[in-house]
């Protein structure tokens, strides 16, 4: 049964959105829902084994991973030796870049807008960032391949795709993941493919296209990052695995990372291994709560906030909404002060006129958000002249 957080139990207690993002935080991905029960179990239960020493990636964790590859994604050729564990997303995507784009004049390939640490993984690679926009047309977002394609050039080593995507909220077709893998044979790319909201596709008629099912002569030049954090509430735990098909490129990877992160927790793999075996009945019932709270953002700015802008979002809890008519220089900066609203700063992810909200809250919790939203555009925006 999905269990919401209610307004004051999460404050002090060290979380970032609750007490970092001002009084209505609807920031930093991390849903108010309790973690599923089993869980908290298999915590519960790895804690009071009292013995906390070092630990790595089972078989049975291996094994777990490539069941749910291929049940719940059909990647029929997964097998354990494609897995490597890490700490997190982030670090993963920059690791893959520090290895495959280890020049400065290299260049890393992210189409914008896009997760903020994809804008930056650059830095810690020391190498170059080339950003192409997204397109809206035939009312949905899209690549630009005629942008793309006049943008890479020989130093283009790494497109960093975010799949499903974030802010976005695309969860992209089988054509379109297809389109990126002969964009990126033709160009001599390495596909890095961070798929951490997979799980989390709301439209029922769409499946999570993972590009480990992309055809046999790519997978050569891909990796594939995924987590149980987003999907299961557990970012905080910090269990994060690429598969990679190409023995060479794996190998390299794990040379690149030497001594420069740490090992994962006994806690982490305890919750990952329960999520991963147990989760999905839990799952199913998160599927259906999102998908309401998705419906009440939307219904909300069409008949109460018409003049902000939202597209249809196919996965992930975090709606991406256009601001630009409200004529303020930032819309984060303008709801965090007149309402107290804390929303994601697209200027961040390469859209200043736009804020991401997550909606994985209990619906009280969101609809007093969206209302305090409300008052204060209606107090911004100038009244009409009263007629005489």
């Amino acid at each position: 049964m999905i269990r919401f957080a209610s307004t004051d139990c999460r404050r002090e207690t060290g979380n970032i959105k609750w007490d970092l993002q001002g009084p209505l935080p609807f920031g930093i991905a991390d849903m108010d829902i309790e973690s599923p029960p089993c869980v908290v179990d298999a915590l519960q239960q790895r804690l009071n084994h009292r013995f906390y020493g070092y630990a790595f990636m089972t078989d049975e964790l291996r094994e777990a991973i490539v069941a749910y590859l291929k049940d719940k994604h059909g990647v029929a050729n997964a097998v354990p030796e494609w897995l490597h564990a890490l700490p997190g997303c982030v670090p993963a995507f920059t690791l893959v870049a520090r290895t495959v784009c280890n020049r400065p004049e290299h260049e890393v390939l992210v189409c914008s807008p896009s997760y903020p640490p994809m804008l930056h993984c650059h830095e810690d690679a020391r190498c170059s960032l080339l950003t192409v926009p997204y397109v809206y047309r035939n009312d949905r977002w899209g690549f630009d391949w005629e942008a793309m394609e006049a943008a890479v050039s020989p130093n283009t080593k790494l497109f960093l795709l975010c799949n499903p995507h974030n802010p976005l909220g695309r969860a992209w077709s089988r054509e379109e993941m297809e389109q990126v893998a002969d964009f990126c044979v033709r160009h001599d790319l390495i596909l890095c493919s961070d798929e951490i909201h997979c799980d989390l596709v709301l439209d029922e008629d769409l499946r999570h296209q993972c590009a480990l099912n992309l055809p046999e002569n790519v997978l050569n030049r891909v990796v594939m990052l995924s987590a149980p954090s987003k999907t299961f509430n557990i970012a905080g735990i910090c269990f994060t695995y690429m598969a990679v098909p190409n023995a060479e490129l794996r190998e390299a990877i794990r040379k690149t990372q030497g001594h420069s992160l740490p090992t994962l927790n006994v806690f982490a793999y305890a919750a990952s291994l329960a999520a991963y075996t147990q989760g999905w009945e839990w799952h199913a019932q998160l599927l259906q709560t999102l998908r309401r709270n998705r419906q009440t953002v939307v219904d909300f700015i069409a008949h109460e906030l018409p003049m902000l802008r939202t597209r249809h979002q196919e996965a992930t809890y975090l709606a991406w909404i256009d601001c630009s008519a409200l004529g303020v220089d930032s819309p984060h900066k303008f709801f965090l002060e007149k309402a107290g609203v804390y929303l994601d700063n697209g200027a961040n992810f390469g859209d200043a006129q736009c804020v991401r909200l997550n909606f994985a809250t209990s619906p009280e919790l969101l609809m007093l958000g969206l209302n305090a939203m409300k008052q204060a555009v209606l107090e911004h925006l100038p009244r009409p002249h009263s007629q005489k």
